[in-house]
């Protein structure tokens, strides 16, 4: 909800946004956008293509930082400190089509020293997938890729996930299936944010729906949860 709200109630913050433009160059892909995100909360943005969507997330997982203005993660941190506690899932899959699923995941959870991951056949079996498959990534449909992307991303058991465009190339069995799984995540006091031009997909979960224009917040609504 839009910051002066929650600062009234004086809530707990997962992600606090003020006064945040990002330039590139001329052209300014976020335009001063102040919005305060809290815990166990699904919040979905949408918005045409370059209205700012995917530069807000990654200015969210530490990958970028704000021309102007200030963003605090966790009741106060930069998100560069607390980057082991935020799952980012970008548009590119991140992982290495020569290896397995497993082998993958065995790979990226070794990048946690410090946070207990769960085990990579718990996180593939979390997102519907046969840990025991031995076909390597290349040879995966592209949902199937998907889903091992996010189990990537749920390894360390983030606080904060952030998902872009998360049911691209998938059918909508494979998306229900998936929104399912972010509804038990959410139920552990986690935040979600999810970026999508198919929005009924997010509906079941969507407790808030933003809109960007411009790489402005035009809009803040509830959402109609029903998961």
């Amino acid at each position: 909800m839009p910051a002066s709200a929650t600062e009234a109630a004086g809530s707990t913050h997962s992600a606090r946004l003020n006064q945040v433009s990002k330039l590139f160059g001329s052209f300014a892909a976020l335009r001063q956008v102040t919005v305060e995100l809290e815990p166990g909360r699904c919040y979905v943005l949408i918005g045409e293509n370059g209205a700012g969507k995917s530069t807000l997330l990654r200015i969210l997982a530490g990958l970028l930082r704000p021309s102007f203005g200030t963003v605090k993660v966790f009741g106060g941190l930069d998100p560069h400190e607390a980057r082991e506690r935020i799952g980012y899932m970008s548009h590119a899959a991140m992982l290495y089509d020569e290896l397995t699923a497993q082998e993958n995941l065995r790979y990226f959870a070794a990048l946690y020293p410090r946070r207990a991951c769960m085990s990579p056949a718990e996180a593939l079996r979390q997102v519907g997938l046969d840990p025991d498959l031995t076909r390597t990534l290349g040879q995966y449909s592209q949902g199937m890729r998907q889903r091992t992307s996010l189990a990537r991303v749920l390894l360390p058991a983030p606080e904060l996930l952030l998902l872009d465009e998360p049911f691209s190339n998938m059918d909508v069995e494979s998306a229900r299936q998936m929104v399912e799984l972010l509804a038990r995540f959410r139920q552990g006091n986690r935040t979600i944010i999810i970026t999508t031009h198919q929005r009924e997909m997010a509906a079941p979960i969507a407790d808030w729906v933003l809109t960007l224009h411009a790489g402005r917040l035009a809009s803040f609504e509830p959402g109609k949860p029903t998961l």
